[in-house]
């Protein structure tokens, strides 16, 4: 194995499927080498520690350990690693749920060879911008992990809500934790930066602030000399382009429902409320669930229900996926209620629906 070629680790149950992407690669042109494959996300990590890969090609069905786990555990603990999903049709929104605070690449199989290639060498691409520079991604500590990803959940929630002072009081947060936590080196300081950068990019798609994400760019020297400015250098973006928002929402002539309708099936499955949506579009809560429910006869959080509920009958039909990841995907972090919300919804439990009642009251949309 060359030691200057890029790894590549690709996991699947089903050694025919890892044989196909093993042939359909370009590895040599690419300046890549095939390190190991593995069975199960299990497998994975215990070979991502032997062989530190650069790339990782994964399944999302598997035994044991499944891709959903395997991508929380190279979120936290290994987020320089690009990760590259293959999944079939009908999970690819099961895929896309799951990894939806990973920046990955999919591919839908059966895998076409071009796409494969023409990911490999995108990812080959950002790999090399990385090597150098404050932007290596050195680990920070992996006790900072779990709270990190927490600080991105509820900077995704407060932008979304149009909460300025409420984002601003979330830098002040973590420039606090950062100065107890040790993390001062420029390089993790840098991959802080850049990963909020990413965020912010899906951010302004996700919000109709533009049509595809602005690359995120490396942070100068200065703004990683502290905390302090890195924190300020990263945050001033996101303040400028919450203004944007903002402004765009506030100075439209009327109420665009199509465009409220729109904004809860993009945002369904994240934590949304009646009194939300009136303050992102500048209404009173009162006034749009009057207005929504004559145009479309079902309210606010009714239609959220249903759309989070057509969503998990799918999951839950699948005996593959746990009951666990389908509440989390569909936004409920209590189990339990998920569990009654389902039960008053369909008039079964998941469980029950999974062994297969014959008889199901099905009031999710068509």
């Amino acid at each position: 194995m060359n030691k200057d070629h890029y790894r590549v680790l690709i996991v699947d149950d089903e050694p025919w499927n890892r044989d196909i992407l093993r042939n359909l690669g370009t590895w040599d042109e690419l300046g890549m080498v095939v390190a190991d494959e593995a069975e199960d996300g299990g497998e994975a990590i215990r070979l991502v520690e032997q062989h530190q890969p650069h790339i990782i090609i994964t399944d999302m069905r598997m035994p044991g350990t499944d891709g959903v786990e395997l991508l929380q555990t190279l979120s936290a603990q290994y987020p320089h690693i690009k990760v590259i999903v293959v999944s079939g049709y009908d999970d690819f929104n099961y895929a896309k749920h799951a990894i939806r605070h990973r920046a990955a690449d999919y591919l839908l199989k059966p895998v076409n060879p071009d796409e494969l290639n023409n990911v490999l060498a995108k990812c080959k691409r950002e790999l090399e911008k990385t090597e150098s520079g404050p932007e290596s991604w050195e680990p920070y500590p992996s006790a900072f992990s779990g709270e990190f990803s927490l600080f991105q959940h509820q900077a995704r929630l407060r932008f979304n809500d149009l909460n300025v002072q409420g984002l601003r009081e979330l830098f002040q947060q973590l420039e606090q934790r950062l100065d107890t936590s040790g993390i001062q080196r420029p390089q993790q300081l840098g991959r802080i930066a850049y990963e909020l950068q990413t965020l912010l990019g899906e951010l302004c798609v996700s919000n109709g602030l533009c049509e595809q994400p602005v690359a995120a760019v490396l942070p100068p020297p200065t703004a990683l000399a502290s905390i302090a400015s890195a924190i300020d250098w990263i945050s001033a973006s996101y303040y400028t382009s919450l203004e944007q928002l903002i402004t765009q929402r506030k100075f439209k002539n009327k109420l665009n429902l199509d465009e409220v309708k729109q904004h809860i099936e993009q945002h369904c499955m994240e934590m949304i409320t009646l009194e939300q949506l009136a303050q992102i579009f500048f209404v009173s809560k009162e006034y749009l669930s009057k207005v929504f429910k004559k145009e479309y006869g079902v309210n606010v959080t009714d239609y959220i229900v249903q759309l989070r509920m057509a969503r998990a009958k799918e999951w839950v039909l699948d005996d593959q996926i746990p009951f666990k990841h389908i509440a989390e995907m569909t936004g409920y972090e209590d189990v339990s209620y998920f569990y009654r919300v389902f039960k008053k919804h369909f008039g079964v439990s998941p469980g029950e629906m999974r062994k297969g009642q014959p008889r199901v009251s099905d009031n999710s949309p068509d």
